[in-house]
């Protein structure tokens, strides 16, 4: 026994002298970043101040760039640690104004203020139907990831930052945020529920009420084949075909420019045949680092589901997967 735990005590040497491990985000010191008082509100029944004593810590590693006159720029390497708004609004207990008209979640968003006037949106699908789960976090600390050779260090933090890994641009990255708000989108729908045959020719880009251009046919840009378990959250599994189509935001992109305030607060409306309808902030649909783009293809032969259709990558069900699509629309929050 005594050998055995000698030879234990040898093989722990090395990172006793030197914590060196194969983790590449741990090299650099971990900065506390103070957390203010935070407030949650909106359409919920309890209100309040948030309490994060009995929450998990969770770690992202974020690569921060900001959009610039002629490129991107980018601004730093960070392994973030904090509180994910998973699991922060998580004990809220929703108070939908038009659940009455449209009882389903996924027109909800969410507000992020800081003490500075800063405001970004955030869709609760973004937040609660990805694969990747807890990708949202209120820092609390920071470490920076520093190039082994070159050993640039970054600027760093000082306060609470929200962060969004998943973000290209990192302008929904804004410090010190101070209020949560849950809101669902307000529009006019038409809500046919449990409508058949559903089958829409066209949709229209608007933005705002302004219809930009009405689409009949996918344009000439380059197909994708997206691998799939399509999966829905009440019905369960819808079948393992691969979805063809073009990356919606290829599609849009002539339309919705990128430009700060859009990246912070802009919102697509998606919308089908019958009413259903789910919110997506434009930067989880235009302004992605992770390649889990929304796709858009046709369905010509399905009367009830056809022509157009969208099959969001990113998400675990197929909840926000709009058929029969009729509309999307962009607003800013």
């Amino acid at each position: 026994m005594l050998k055995k735990i000698s030879v234990l005590m040898l093989m722990l040497v090395p990172f006793l002298l030197n914590a060196q491990t194969n983790d590449f985000y741990d090299d650099a010191e971990t900065n506390l970043l103070p957390l203010g008082t935070i407030t949650i509100g909106g359409e919920i029944s309890n209100p309040g101040i948030v309490d994060v004593s009995a929450l998990q810590l969770r770690s992202v590693v974020v690569k921060e760039a900001v959009l610039h006159e002629t490129t991107d720029q980018f601004t730093g390497a960070y392994r973030f640690d904090g509180y994910s708004l998973y699991d922060l609004l998580n004990q809220v207990v929703l108070k939908k104004k038009n659940e009455a008209a449209f009882p389903p979640i996924i027109d909800l968003y969410v507000e992020v203020e800081n003490d500075k006037g800063d405001k970004v949106v955030l869709s609760w699908g973004e937040i609660y139907y990805p694969i990747h789960r807890h990708e949202i976090l209120i820092a609390t600390q920071v470490a920076r990831i520093v190039p082994s050779k070159t050993k640039e260090l970054w600027p760093l933090p000082v306060e609470s930052k929200l962060v969004v890994a998943s973000d290209l641009l990192t302008h929904r990255n804004i410090s010190n945020p101070t209020k949560i708000t849950v809101r669902s989108y307000e529009g006019e729908f038409t809500i046919k529920k449990g409508m058949k045959p559903m089958y829409a020719d066209s949709f229209s880009i608007l933005d705002g009420k302004a219809i930009k251009e009405t689409v009949t046919n996918l344009p000439g840009l380059s197909s994708m084949i997206f691998p799939s378990v399509f999966y829905g959250r009440g019905t369960g599994i819808h079948g393992t075909t691969p979805f063809e189509g073009v990356l919606l935001k290829d599609v849009l992109a002539k339309y919705f420019a990128k430009d700060v305030e859009s990246l912070k607060t802009g919102i697509f409306v998606m919308t089908g045949k019958d009413g259903y309808h789910a919110v997506y902030t434009y930067s989880e649909v235009m302004n992605r680092n992770d390649q889990a783009e929304v796709l858009l293809f046709n369905s010509a032969k399905d009367e009830d589901g056809g022509y157009f259709k969208l099959f969001p990558a990113a998400d675990f069900f197929s909840d926000r997967a709009i058929k029969s699509l009729e509309s999307i629309r962009f607003d800013r929050d």
